[in-house]
C-alpha cells in the first residue's frame, strides 16, 4: 500500500489533533535508518523525538525484550511484582545525581511529571509549582498547565489547574538573560504568590520542545540555592535531555547540581513505553501504599528493555559518542553558517548530541516559514528532521548516538543540500 493510500485511511480513522510531521509511513527501521512502505530509505535525525538514543531495534535491546516476552508480559507491579522493575530502579538509583535515591516507574513522560508534582506537593504540603516559558512537560491537564507554550498545546483546552506559575527561561539570543529570569522569580514572589506556597520549581536543563536552550551551570546553581532558601523542591525534567543525549547520563549533571526529583522517559527503554521518577528517598516514601502507581506502570517488557539500554550506553561508550556527534555536527553547521548562498543561520547551540540551529530572515528575525520548508525539503531528500522552538525557527538534531560517522555525515550532507535549495 502506498503512502498516499495510507494517508487517506489515516484522515478517516484518526482525529486531526494528533499531528504527523511527515506524510510517509514507516515500514521497517534499523539503527539510524528508516524505510517507508514504498521502500524509500531515510536517515533518522529525529530519533522518534529523542526516544532512540540507542537506535532503532538495537540487537541487545531486542534480545532482552524477546527473552522477557517468553516469560511474562504483564502482571501489574501492584498485583505481582517482578525482578526487572527492581533491577532497573537499582541501576537508576546508582546513576542519578541524588543521594539515597528511589525510583518509581510509569508509562509516559506526562505521567512521570504528574507524579513528580504529586510527590512534591505531598512532601512539602504546599500546592504551588513554578515552571518556565517555553517548557514542554506533557499533554495531560496538569502537564499542559506546566507547559509554557499556548499554541498548539494549550489552546482551547482550559481551564487549567490552579497554583501553576511561569517565569521566563534564560535565552540570551532572544534577549532574556539569566538575571532577567531571576528578577521574574523575585517579582512572582512579591506580586503573585509567596515562596512558602511553592512546592516545586520544575525545569528542563535543556529545553526540548522550547528550542534546545541550555541553562548554564551557574543558573542551575542559583536555582538550587533559591529552592533551598525557601524549602522548595527542585525537579529536573530529563525526559528529552536525559539518558545520555547530552554527553552525561542526565543533563543536570553538567551543572553539578543535585535535584530533589528527576523525571525520565523517551530514550529510557529504546522505543518501548516507559517513564519514571527518581528522587530523594524521604520524598519518594511520603505517600502511603496505593497512593502511587498505574496498571501498566513499569511494564516488565519495557523494564527489560530499559536495563539493556543502560548496558548499551555503558558498553558502547555512548556518553563519549554524544560529545563526538555534537562536535561533528556543530563544525559542519558553523561552516554552513558562513556561506552567503543559503538562508541565514542564526544561533547554533548544543550540549553533546543535543544539537540545534536557528533560521533567520534577512532582517535577523526568526524565520518559521523557511524552517518548515527545510524540514519538508529534507524529507524529500531522504532525511527525517524536526523543528521546534517558541518562535518555530529552530531545527533540532537528535540522531541516534549509535549512528556511524558515515550515516551522520550523509545526513548533514542532506541538511546542506536542502538548505541550499531554499536560497
Amino acid at each position: 500500500m502506498s503512502n498516499a493510500e495510507l494517508w487517506k485511511r489515516r484522515e478517516k480513522a484518526v482525529p486531526r489533533g494528533v499531528a504527523s510531521a511527515s506524510p510517509v509511513f514507516a515500514e521497517r527501521a534499523e539503527n539510524a535508518e528508516v524505510w517507508d512502505v514504498e521502500g524509500k530509505r531515510y536517515i533518522d535525525f529525529a530519533g522518534g523525538i529523542a526516544v532512540l538514543n540507542t537506535g532503532h531495534r538495537h540487537p541487545k535491546v531486542m534480545k532482552a525484550v524477546a527473552e522477557q516476552e517468553a516469560r511474562v508480559t504483564h502482571t501489574a507491579f501492584q498485583v505481582m511484582p517482578y525482578e526487572s522493575y527492581i533491577s532497573l530502579a537499582e541501576k537508576l538509583n546508582d546513576l542519578a545525581p541524588i543521594d539515597d535515591a528511589k525510583t518509581i516507574f510509569f508509562t509516559t513522560g506526562a505521567e512521570a511529571v504528574e507524579n513528580a508534582v504529586k510527590l512534591a506537593r505531598f512532601f512539602t504540603k504546599r500546592p504551588g509549582v513554578v515552571s518556565f516559558a517555553g517548557a514542554f512537560h506533557g499533554r495531560s491537564l496538569l502537564t499542559m498547565a506546566l507547559t509554557g507554550k499556548v499554541v498548539p498545546y494549550k489552546a482551547g483546552f482550559g481551564p487549567f489547574p490552579a497554583d501553576i506559575y511561569h517565569v521566563p527561561y534564560p535565552m540570551a539570543v532572544h534577549g532574556v538573560s539569566e538575571d532577567d529570569s531571576f528578577a521574574a522569580l523575585e517579582r512572582l514572589f512579591k506580586a503573585d504568590v509567596e515562596p512558602e506556597r511553592i512546592a516545586a520549581i520544575i525545569i528542563e536543563p535543556v529545553q526540548g520542545e522550547g528550542g534546545f536552550y541550555i541553562a548554564s551551570p551557574q543558573f542551575m546553581q542559583r536555582l538550587r540555592a533559591l529552592c533551598d532558601s525557601h524549602g522548595i523542591l527542585l525537579i529536573s525534567d530529563e525526559i528529552q535531555a536525559g539518558i545520555g543525549r547530552t554527553g552525561k547520563m542526565f543533563a543536570i549533571e553538567h551543572s553539578g547540581v543535585k535535584p530533589d526529583l528527576m523525571t525520565v522517559a523517551k530514550s529510557l527503554a529504546g522505543g518501548f513505553p516507559l517513564s519514571g521518577v527518581i528522587g530523594r528517598a524521604d520524598v519518594m516514601d511520603g505517600p502511603a501504599p496505593g497512593g502511587l502507581g498505574g496498571t501498566y506502570s513499569g511494564n516488565p517488557v519495557a523494564c527489560a528493555a530499559g536495563l539493556a539500554v543502560l548496558e548499551v550506553i555503558e558498553e558502547e561508550g555512548l556518553l563519549e559518542r554524544s560529545i563526538e556527534i555534537g562536535r561533528m555536527a556543530v563544525d559542519r553547521l558553523t561552516a554552513l553558517k558562513q556561506r552567503n548562498d543559503v538562508p541565514r543561520i542564526g544561533d547554533i547551540r548544543n550540549l553533546g548530541g543535543m544539537i540545534a540551529f536557528e533560521l533567520l530572515d534577512k532582517d535577523g528575525n526568526p524565520d518559521a516559514d523557511t524552517t518548515k520548508k527545510l524540514t519538508q525539503t529534507a524529507l524529500a531528500n531522504g532525511l527525517i528532521l524536526l523543528s521546534c522552538g517558541v518562535y518555530g525557527n529552530t531545527i533540532r538534531i537528535l540522531v541516534p548516538l549509535t549512528a556511524s560517522d558515515e550515516i551522520i555525515g550523509e545526513g548533514l550532507d542532506v541538511v546542506e543540500k536542502s538548505i541550499a535549495a531554499l536560497a
